[in-house]
């Protein structure tokens, strides 16, 4: 009797722990109760009522990739082309999943399929190969609406691969390279455009500091030249304010005048500049000997001049220059000419 009992007790703790369930993390388990739903058991602890509670589905919460093979479809300009695309999806209802469709997998397949046909089918080959993203909202949008119903949400699709035919794949290739060879023609003429308008601006740029540069070569030169002859002339101005500051008198001025006659007329010269009072007696004189008839012509000597001793000049001492000793032998030389002259007319 105690061995029943025993045995008894033994398959009561081994049912009971068969009946134990754990659900993992992301998982989703649908219990049925005598042929009918009864729960969905998510992650965590469950127990199972024998013979009762069936687990009818376990179901992964995760996100899920579906990389479907690459579907015939062809353009609106008559192209076939072959599209592999791929859809990221995820189950968020575990009921509808079990119940609403008999393979979702399969139904998520097909609608892909006619979906993608459908729109690539209102497109051009062109438009369908630069239209990726749009493709993409287009059949996210539509498969997420129709999957509701099977407890599928569809998160993201991606055409991974659009495959023309081989004889589009050459004409596409000869039109690339076209455009490419274009585009090279295009930026080397640009290029081109872009060097001579450099070179043009450079040549300008360069005229215009050479002139510029002339331009002020030639306003410094000529406040150089002004300044040169405001200098010269406030030089003799100040000369002549020192002249009037030094009071020069009427004798000064005629030693002066007859230095100025010393360097004109050096006794080897065809013609004599003279003061206008000295010619004024000269022309007298020359009138009166003539008159008498006792002019006497001299010529004109073109030996070295002769040194003349003259009569020591009391104003001359040993502080005088040597330009006032010259201008004393030079009056004297005058004086005693004109004495003799002087002499001869009488």
């Amino acid at each position: 009797m105690k061995i029943v009992l025993l045995v008894i007790l033994l398959l009561l703790i081994i049912l009971l722990f068969r009946n134990i369930r754990i659900v993992p993390q992301e998982h989703a388990y649908v219990i049925e109760r005598l042929g009918k739903f009864k729960t969905v058991w998510y992650a965590g602890l469950h127990v199972k009522i024998p013979f009762i509670d069936n687990i009818v589905n376990k179901i992964s919460l995760k996100e899920q990739v579906f990389d479907f093979p690459p579907q015939p479809v062809i353009t609106k300009d008559n192209v076939s082309v072959k599209v592999d695309s791929v859809v990221f999806s995820k189950i968020f209802d575990p009921q509808k999943y079990t119940y609403g469709v008999e393979n979702p997998i399969a139904g998520l397949q097909n609608l892909s399929a006619t979906t993608l046909r459908s729109i690539i089918g209102g497109m051009e080959l062109d438009t369908t190969l630069s239209s990726r993203e749009s493709i993409n909202t287009q059949m996210e949008a539509i498969l997420d609406q129709a999957t509701d119903p099977w407890g599928i949400k569809v998160t993201r699709v991606e055409l991974k691969n659009i495959d023309p035919p081989t004889e589009i794949e050459e004409v596409m290739t000869k039109q690339m390279r076209a455009e490419r060879e274009r585009r090279q023609t295009v930026l080397e003429a640009q290029a081109h455009q872009e060097s001579v308008v450099s070179r043009a601006e450079g040549d300008k740029k360069a005229k215009v500091l050479a002139a510029e540069a002339e331009k002020e070569a030639k306003i410094a030169l000529a406040q150089g030249e002004a300044e040169s002859i405001r200098l010269v002339y406030e030089a003799q101005a100040e000369g002549l304010e020192k002249l009037r500051e030094a009071h020069i008198d009427q004798s000064v001025l005629k030693l002066k005048g007859l230095e100025a006659l010393r360097d004109v007329a050096d006794g080897k010269a065809t013609k004599i500049y003279m003061p206008t009072e000295i010619a004024g007696l000269v022309s007298t004189l020359g009138v009166a000997a003539e008159s008498l008839g006792i002019g006497d012509a001299t010529k004109i000597s073109h030996a070295d001049d002769v040194e003349v001793h003259l009569d020591e000049d009391p104003c001359v001492n040993e502080t005088t220059s040597k330009v006032g000793k010259e201008a004393a032998k030079q009056g004297a030389e005058v004086a005693r000419d004109l004495e003799s002259r002087r002499k001869d007319i009488i």
